[in-house]
């Protein structure tokens, strides 16, 4: 009977283990895992302004922006195509959470440099986090000379900050949108105007097909100490994908490509015609 009883616990050990194996595993599948969200935005820029969105590590995007002059300057000035700013820029995904990126805008001749860190990142399942949030900073030097004296003004004078806090929600796979609070600080202001302002901006956007959707952003200024001439910055705009590159199309009051330019100093008024149509080229490398 030894050899019989002998194989008869061998047997029920192998069914043992392959049983705790096997319900282990079940087990697994059945917890929930964590499930980031992609493309809240499908591209950096919701329009004018940042998005959450961070490039992968490695990745190296190169931003061409146009913003073309007032439509309703008319014939003469071809409705704004004949004056034309132009920025282009290199961004850099040094991890999938942080970004580097440095450009030249044409207007006011002006370079800039920021970074995009992301904090948080919307995800489901096991750990469940309803947003994504980055933050943002960036630094401009505007070079343009004196009109007067054709010099360039002290060094200090030039340069201008802003941060942002960038909080965004893709609320299904049509639909998401983002927050920006905002503080943008100038080094050298006239005399009726503060150093510092705040602004809250906001943003959505919303899919129509695989490759196109509709966004939309405005910009709300702190104005208690700014002369009439500027406004809030309104903007529309259309996203085509086509492969690696991300084509924008946009209609904004705001000539500046950058954020301390169409957030503080936009002077268009978007329901008088005062709109400047643009677009964005953005390719991947």
């Amino acid at each position: 009977m030894k050899p019989y009883f002998i194989a008869f616990l061998l047997v029920s050990l192998c069914g043992s283990v392959f049983g705790q194996g096997l319900l282990d595993e079940i087990n697994a599948q059945e917890e929930p895992q964590i499930e980031l969200v992609t493309a809240t935005f499908k591209g950096s820029r919701i329009i004018n302004g940042h998005s959450v969105i961070t490039r992968k590590k490695g990745d190296l995007e190169f931003l061409i922006a146009h913003r073309f002059g007032r439509l309703n300057s008319g014939a003469y000035e071809f409705f704004g195509i004949d004056n034309a700013n132009v920025r282009f820029a290199f961004e850099r995904g040094i991890t999938d959470r942080l970004t580097l990126g440095l450009g030249r805008n044409s207007f006011e001749k002006t370079y800039d440099a920021f970074y995009k860190l992301a904090v948080l990142r919307q995800q489901t399942g096991k750990k469940y986090m309803p947003v994504s949030l980055t933050f943002f900073s960036s630094i401009a030097w505007k070079t343009l000379r004196d009109p007067e004296t054709q010099k360039m003004p002290k060094f200090t004078r030039t340069l201008a900050y802003t941060h942002q806090v960038l909080i965004a929600q893709k609320v299904n796979q049509k639909f998401s949108w983002q927050i920006m609070p905002t503080i943008i600080h100038f080094n050298y202001v006239e005399d009726f105007r503060n150093n510092l302002m705040p602004a809250l901006g906001f943003g959505a956007r919303y899919k129509v097909s695989k490759r196109v959707s509709i966004n939309g952003e405005y910009y709300l200024r702190s104005v208690s100490d700014e002369p009439d001439e500027f406004n809030n910055t309104i903007a529309f705009g259309v996203d085509i994908e086509t492969g690696g590159h991300v084509f924008q199309l946009q209609f904004t009051n705001a000539r500046s490509m950058i954020e301390k330019g169409f957030i503080r100093e936009t002077n268009g008024d978007f329901f008088d015609g005062d709109i400047h149509f643009g677009f964005n080229l953005t390719r991947v490398f």
